[in-house]
């Protein structure tokens, strides 16, 4: 009997035991995502932690950090207050969501809050005005987001912040300085982060040059990527910026193509041949217009660049048929062959969105993501040497519920934390927000990840 007892005793105290070391994990780290709460350049891998910023509660920035040594999540904590999100019942602002970057001191630097500014913020002498206040917050100490400070030196009137470093500490933040009529800048800085340069405008927003179309503006939008040694890749498309019966239309066409080469401060084309900036529609549609897209709509997508130097472009594609954003729209990518654009329409799947790499054997793929109506996946698609047939090679991630929404892939990623990702919680405003790698989500203990109680 006492046999039989002791092994009872064994069996319920190694149950016991394993319940209490092995505690319930989620996929996700934070569920307090709110509205559509990253952008582009989000994250970065320094010194074996990885940093990353999103928006979170009443539109504010959220900082967390994961060392990947340790397996150990830091914060979310809270970079600042922006002016966006603060009016009880107004609809999400979106446009302040926030970019991270680190300095060659450690620092972490965070951009966000700006959807053009206010008249009340003073005179913007490069475009229009709609809300908010574009805000440079940093860390207190190195290494450190429990704490951090504002940093009054940047504009405050801009929208899509996106921070990018070259290979010799310098940071350049780039965004449209206002509102849709208004010219696309940049800012930089050479002693990290304490003093930034007065804002340098590289496209130009104007009326159009036909006199029949009154209220209507040249605008732009831009996706960029850091290329080869000191150089930044830009790829852009054209914004028609009017309104119909007081709503306005988010048509867009054509993607056009050009290099900052930081060191020479100097804008080239694809034929080499310099620019001078900011261009305008004209001067743009001479100098850099890679594709003429018709009058087929489009939004613009990610550029790249091979392993033997030729750019890569890409967009999304769809009929013109007048509503606000356009018909459901595929995934188009064109690369330069020395002499030339080549490419076209792809088989990927139709609303499909995602981030471009090259593999190491120079094979063109996209990370996507996809629905079908009851399921979001992220998935690896690969060209094998082909611009126009993609092969489904991996699923990264799936999971119940809608599309995922990603960020650009994290600078200098570890394999295990390749891109932020976030999936929206039903019937509320909130998303649940995920590290992926290689091997799918960085896991958290659940009552750790959760830092918001949603009814």
């Amino acid at each position: 009997m006492r046999f039989y007892f002791s092994i009872f005793l064994l069996l319920f105290t190694t149950s016991y035991m394993s319940c209490q070391s092995e505690p319930e994990h989620v996929d996700y780290f934070a569920n307090n995502a709110f509205g559509n709460p990253i952008v582009g350049n989000a994250g970065e891998y320094y010194k074996g932690v990885t940093y990353i910023t999103y928006q979170g509660e009443k539109e504010d920035p959220f900082v967390a950090a994961y060392n990947h040594a340790e397996k150990k999540w830091i914060g979310p904590f809270k970079a600042g207050t922006s002016v966006l999100g603060k009016k009880p019942g107004k609809k999400i602002d979106n446009h302040g969501k926030p970019t991270l970057i680190l300095d060659n001191e450690g620092y972490i630097h965070v951009v966000f809050g700006g959807h053009g500014g206010s008249r009340a913020l003073g005179e913007n002498a490069l475009g229009n005005y709609n809300g908010g206040k574009q805000i440079h917050v940093k860390t207190k100490n190195p290494l450190d987001i429990s704490s951090w400070e504002e940093v009054d030196n940047i504009s405050p009137f801009g929208t899509y912040s996106q921070f990018l470093k070259m290979a010799n500490g310098d940071i350049y933040l780039f965004y449209r300085h206002g509102a849709h009529r208004s010219n696309w800048v940049y800012q930089v800085t050479k002693d990290n982060g304490i003093t930034f340069s007065p804002p340098v405008s590289f496209l130009k927003t104007k009326p159009v040059e036909d006199s029949t179309m009154t209220n209507t503006y040249d605008s732009w939008y831009t996706d960029l990527k850091i290329g080869n040694s000191n150089e930044i890749l830009v790829s852009y498309n054209y914004h028609l910026c009017r309104s119909i019966n007081n709503v306005h239309i988010g048509e867009r066409h054509h993607c056009y193509f050009m290099v900052f080469d930081t060191a020479k401060n100097e804008w080239r084309n694809i034929k080499e041949e310099t620019l001078k900036i900011p261009l305008t529609k004209e001067y743009a549609d001479k100098m850099t217009l890679a594709v003429n897209t018709g009058s087929r709509w489009n939004h613009i997508g990610s550029i790249g660049l091979s392993h033997d130097g030729f750019p890569i472009i890409s967009w999304y594609e769809g009929a013109d048929n007048k509503t606000r954003h356009g018909a459901p729209k595929q995934l188009v990518n064109y690369q330069w062959d020395g002499s030339k654009w080549i490419g076209g329409n792809t088989n990927l799947p139709v609303e499909a969105r995602g981030e471009m790499y090259i593999d190491e054997d120079n094979n063109l793929g996209y990370l996507l993501d996809s629905n079908n109506n009851t399921e979001g996946e992220l998935a690896w698609w690969k060209s094998y040497k082909s611009l126009n047939q993609f092969d489904k090679t991996q699923a990264l991630y799936s999971h119940e519920g809608s599309k995922f929404l990603m960020s650009n892939f994290t600078r200098n990623a570890h394999d295990d934390a390749r891109i932020l990702v976030t999936q929206k919680i039903k019937g509320t405003p909130y998303s649940r927000i995920y590290l992926l790698g290689e091997n799918g989500p960085i896991t958290r203990i659940k009552n750790e990840a959760i830092t918001i109680k949603l009814d």
